[in-house]
């Protein structure tokens, strides 16, 4: 009897081991005042991809929550509803998406409540987004599949119903977010946030900090709106992949000292006429060892970037 007891005990320590490991996998950040974050994991999209790499937040008023991004997977954007409950009971007002790309869009699913007794949140992103998100439908679900497998299932594309074209002020009562919409950068769809209580900056991808930059956009585009950011009145900075940033400014030049470099040497490889293979290989050469994922990241930019550099 003593043996079975302390068997079952242990059986039970374990499942409660498990228990908290997959709760303390979700872990959430408070960086300020009502601002929490989930830092997404350094992945590359095509090793290891589990819907959870980049970093989605909410920010908690005196009227109800927004959420900043919801992860690339349904069950992501669910533990990310867990953890709000666990913070606090006022509904979720709004969900806003930063920009197009999948690992930020596809767990807005989990905040449907078709079945729930609490109101519908308004879905907010860039008055391009939702063209975006239906042309990119049939691309994204092939890639969920591949990547995700069963997983994949669920992760319903959750269009914005709300659009930000220039500026837009929501109110969570005690506190206010001003939503600014970008021109062509990192995408045709980014958009930015900014709280009033706390000076926070919500980036989106428009800063990466630690994690190579991604440029599907324009990347002259996002040199100047990263110029455009180093004036902003924030305190303290969210990007859209990294740890959060109070020398901000700093993590924004040295994103822009790698654009700038990528974009001189893709230049001048197509003026010495090279080819994009071989740019591949050197093009932001002198950047290696300052980023992560950057052999694979940057040759998808050199592939992304030198067949529109071609034609200035």
């Amino acid at each position: 009897m003593r043996i079975l007891m302390i068997t079952i005990s242990m059986l039970v320590l374990m499942g409660c081991a498990h228990t908290q490991a997959e709760h303390d996998a979700f872990a959430v950040e408070h960086v300020g005042a009502g601002v929490y974050v989930h830092h997404g994991a350094h992945l590359d999209i095509d090793t290891g991809y589990q819907g959870d790499i980049c970093n989605i937040s909410f920010v908690v008023g005196s009227k109800g929550v927004a959420v900043i991004d919801t992860g690339g997977i349904l069950k992501v954007g669910t533990e990310l509803r867990m953890a709000i409950r666990k913070v606090t009971s006022l509904p979720v007002l709004y969900v806003i998406n930063t920009h197009v790309h999948p690992d930020h869009i596809y767990g807005n699913a989990a905040f449907l409540t078709k079945n729930s007794h609490e109101p519908e949140p308004i879905f907010v992103g860039h008055e391009k987004l939702a063209k975006a998100m239906e042309l990119r439908k049939e691309q994204y679900a092939r890639l969920n599949a591949r990547l995700l497998g069963d997983d994949a299932k669920g992760s319903d594309l959750v269009k914005p119903t709300l659009s930000v074209k220039t500026d837009l002020v929501l109110d969570l009562g005690d506190r206010t977010l001003t939503l600014t919409a970008h021109p062509n950068a990192h995408t045709n769809t980014d958009i930015s946030l900014l709280d009033s209580k706390t000076g926070t900056l919500f980036t989106g991808d428009l800063l990466f900090i630690e994690r190579t930059p991604v440029v599907e956009g324009d990347i002259k585009g996002l040199i100047a709106e990263i110029e455009k950011l180093k004036s902003s009145p924030a305190k303290l900075v969210v990007p859209g992949h990294g740890p959060v940033a109070t020398d901000w400014v700093t993590a924004l030049s040295n994103e822009q000292r790698y654009l700038n470099v990528l974009l001189k040497d893709i230049r001048a490889s197509i003026k010495n006429n090279d080819g994009m293979v071989k740019a591949m290989d050197t093009a932001a050469a002198s950047e290696k060892g300052k980023w992560k994922l950057f052999d694979i990241a940057n040759r998808r930019n050199v592939n992304t970037l030198y067949p529109a550099l071609e034609w200035e």
